[in-house]
């Protein structure tokens, strides 16, 4: 009860993708990625 199914996860999933499109969806995560190599380079170099 305290924890979302496998089905629940999937349901949510499509909702996302329908109201953002898959487009858009990978735009933000190439985006978080290269946010994320940034953060990791900067940390790096300290």
């Amino acid at each position: 009860m305290g924890t979302f199914s496998i089905t629940h996860w999937i349901i949510l999933l499509v909702i996302v993708v329908l109201l953002f499109g898959s487009g858009r969806i990978s735009s933000v995560m190439a985006d978080v990625a290269k946010g994320i190599k940034c953060f990791n380079k900067g940390m790096a170099e300290d």
